[in-house]
């Protein structure tokens, strides 16, 4: 597994790969790994492809009140993980190899940005589609690699790629869970053991409102309301951002449950901030 830490290197080194004709396979994080990422390299390499993992904490996504000071960094641990599944090359560049020093240029995703996390974080987005695009044009993949756990994140990056003519296929990838349904993240390590007991009623309340979907409930705001019951008796929850149920391909609200929505949460317990979704698509049924 080689180890590069600048654009140059790294474009030679994966250049000699295409030239070999591999398939470039890639998997943009920002370290923390966990078994969610773990399956996203896995899916790559099940694939054939020549796996790049990036590790980059990317201060743009980030706004001024957030964690990125305190974001974790296990670089070594990070780095182990990716060569024990096969990584072929880790990118770990910082922000100045990243940004210039006045960057002048910034990637905004209109319309499915707007909604959900993105009323909440002011500029998350801009911050995130800036640094996948450069991600993109650095790496050049073949095929890019994304959690469904970040659903507005996957909507955003796709729909990027699509109108920047980006010529890669992004692949979502199922959230990966605890055995008691919480959704991996690299934040779950900030819960207290309370924090992190508690934290399950995320899943436990989406679970609830698939299967009131599934009986053929239709309004949403009875819905909504049944999932803040359940997530509202959580002893250490502080706040809910929201509870949304959208359109799955333009996330914007709906007035009836028909055809495939995405039900979404965000809820902070203590300090620490938890979002977690699930579809429906209730043209299954």
């Amino acid at each position: 597994m080689k180890i590069i830490k600048t654009i140059k290197s790294l474009r030679v080194f994966v250049s000699a790969a295409r030239n070999a004709a591999r398939t470039i396979g890639f998997v943009p994080t920002m370290g923390a790994l966990h078994r969610g990422h773990i399956s996203l390299i896995e899916r790559s390499g099940k694939h054939g492809d020549f796996v790049v993992v990036s590790i980059f904490v990317n201060p743009t996504q980030f706004g001024p009140k957030e964690d990125l000071a305190k974001y974790p960094r296990p670089l070594r641990n990070d780095l182990r993980i990716c060569e024990d599944h096969g990584v072929d090359v880790v990118f770990v560049p910082d922000a100045e190899e990243m940004y210039r020093e006045e960057e002048l240029t910034w990637v905004n995703v209109d319309k499915i940005s707007e909604p959900l996390c993105g009323r909440f974080r002011p500029g998350h987005f801009r911050g995130v589609a800036t640094v996948c695009a450069k991600l993109f044009n650095i790496v050049q993949p073949d095929v890019a690699y994304f959690g469904q756990k970040d659903a507005q994140q996957l909507a955003v990056i796709k729909r990027m790629a699509a109108d920047l003519n980006f010529p890669l296929k992004v692949i979502s990838c199922p959230t990966v869970r605890e055995t008691d349904g919480l959704a991996l993240s690299s934040r779950n390590r900030y819960l207290s053991p309370q924090q992190r007991k508690d934290a399950t009623c995320i899943h436990r309340s989406l679970r609830t409102a698939h299967e009131m979907i599934e009986a053929g409930r239709t309004n949403p705001k009875t819905i909504v309301a049944k999932i803040r019951k359940i997530i509202t008796a959580a002893k250490s929850l502080s706040s809910i951002d929201y509870i949304s149920i959208v359109d799955a391909d333009t996330l914007r609200d709906v007035s009836r449950i028909t055809g495939k929505v995405l039900i979404a949460i965000a809820a902070r317990f203590g300090s620490t901030r938890l979002i977690d979704n699930l579809t429906v698509d209730c043209r299954a049924r």
